[in-house]
């Protein structure tokens, strides 16, 4: 069994990667303090490589379907097979991976990897954007797009682009929605759900619950109408807040 997180950067991934980690599937190695496998730059140039083949349409509208018909560029499959290394030669019967630029390439893993298991994490924007991320300037990973100067509006973007890219890709045959705030609010019964779906029984690990709603106490700017629309279709219009205009 081969699984991968799916989510970007800054919304938690961590606990997913930790809680497969500790359920005993090999997660590559060396990882990091969020548990993303390391080194990350054969996963970054490959990024880099896959957004050639994105069409900028301007302001926050891009054209992705020369990822889904196009040939894979060669030079992308060599860059994930090093990065993946020591999970392809890893004898484990079940083994992953995580690091949230792979939401960035995901059309292209999705393609060489058609019968993995896509664990895709999602976490309230007005959380997500409040804290930094390598992922928060996408031009660093070659996609084509325009740069406010705002950041945290540039990472309200990079928000949704990956969100975008993931929604434009065929989805394959293994994969399960995840909400932070669900792991987080109730482990328990999310567990259940990755159990069922992975096959496979789950440690639980300790969670804190104060990264939930910090948007609440922030005092910046932590919400943008163009993420609107996913926001109540992930669900979080619906916990009694009203949304700005």
């Amino acid at each position: 069994m081969l699984v991968t997180v799916i989510g970007r950067g800054h919304s938690g991934t961590r606990v997913m990667s930790q809680t497969l980690s500790d359920s005993g599937v090999y997660m590559g190695e060396p990882l990091n303090e969020s548990w993303d496998l390391i080194p990350p730059e054969d996963m970054y140039e490959a990024c880099r490589v896959m957004a050639r083949c994105v069409t900028h349409e301007g302001g926050l509208e891009w054209d992705f379907s020369r990822l889904r018909t196009g040939p894979i560029d060669p030079a992308f499959t060599r860059l994930i097979e090093s990065y993946l290394s020591s999970v392809r030669n890893s004898k484990a019967a079940c083994k992953g991976w995580k690091i949230p630029e792979t939401t960035l390439c995901y059309p292209w893993i999705v393609r060489m990897f058609p019968e993995a298991y896509y664990i895709h994490w999602v976490r309230d924007p007005r959380d997500s954007i409040i804290g930094s991320h390598v992922t928060d300037d996408l031009a660093v990973f070659g996609v084509p797009c325009d740069k406010p100067d705002d950041i945290r509006q540039m990472r309200a973007i990079s928000w949704k682009y990956q969100r975008d890219i993931v929604r434009a890709t065929p989805p394959p045959t293994r994969t399960v929605q995840v909400r932070f705030e669900d792991f987080v609010l109730d482990q328990d019964a999310t567990l259940r759900r990755l159990e069922q779906f992975l096959g496979i029984p789950l440690a639980k690990i300790p969670v804190r619950r104060d990264p939930v709603g910090r948007w609440r106490t922030d005092e910046g700017v932590h919400y943008f109408g163009f993420l609107a629309d996913d926001m109540a279709e992930l669900g979080y219009a619906e916990d009694g807040d009203r949304l700005p205009s």
